[in-house]
């Protein structure tokens, strides 16, 4: 009986419905994989930002008074913290849409009949952002949490920051920190595709739209920004220094 359900639900909805979709979900991993595994002749953002953080561990250790490094680390959790309250939010707006979504189908058909369909393909359609706002929310929470082992790791590092055991701790908070920094920026471009989902209403062509001008966004901020030019000039320069 559920597979018939569900093969009714698909019949509801055209192949370039089912193929926007796809290419939603193809752009999600796509582009993850891509950031987190760019080519080295070109680096990206997010990639070059861990030379930073071990740079910044290492720099801890030294340090006698860490109050700083702690009130950084800090501030980092605090912006987890607030994206997956204000998630959570959106969330909970989506579920109440979804209890209201005869009445998004009265406003979309007022607006352009074209737009009208049954009941369950806006349902779906509004489930859609509410899974990627999800997949967020928890990826925000896992970031907190590693934020906070590192918080530990950083507390547990020994005064003699020059001995071999701190710097490797050192090292090891600065890797946490790493994998906190890719379950948040994960959690933020499932923010932005989500946004571009809520694009579908507005038919497949709109969706494909929206997820392309996301794609173009992200890659730019990533690999084509100001600030990747500094981090690189930054970077080109301490080593000059060396």
């Amino acid at each position: 009986m559920i597979i018939n359900d569900a093969s009714s639900i698909a019949t509801l909805f055209t192949g370039i419905d089912l193929a926007a979709v796809a290419f939603l979900i193809g752009s999600i991993l796509g582009v993850t994989w891509l950031i987190e595994h760019p080519p080295r002749a070109r680096s990206s953002t997010h990639r070059l930002m861990r030379h930073y953080r071990i740079e910044w561990m290492l720099e801890m250790a030294d340090r006698d008074v860490r109050i700083f490094d702690a009130q950084v680390l800090a501030t980092l959790r605090q912006g987890a913290t607030f994206f997956a309250s204000t998630t959570l939010i959106a969330i909970g707006g989506g579920a109440a849409i979804l209890g209201q979504a005869d009445r998004v189908e009265t406003v979309a058909s007022d607006l352009d009949p074209a737009l009208s369909a049954p009941l369950i393909v806006w349902e779906v359609k509004i489930l859609l952002a509410m899974i990627l706002l999800g997949f967020a929310f928890l990826k925000f929470v896992w970031s907190i949490r590693l934020f906070g082992y590192s918080a530990v790791m950083m507390a547990a590092m020994p005064n003699d920051g020059h001995s071999d055991r701190a710097r490797a701790r050192a090292r090891r908070a600065a890797e946490v920190q790493v994998l906190a920094d890719r379950s948040f920026t994960r959690a933020l471009r499932n923010i932005y595709f989500a946004l571009a989902a809520l694009a579908w209403f507005l038919g497949p062509e709109a969706l494909i739209g929206a997820v392309l001008l996301t794609l173009g966004v992200i890659l730019r901020r990533e690999f084509a920004s100001r600030t990747r030019a500094l981090l690189l000039e930054d970077q080109a320069a301490h080593t000059t220094r060396r």
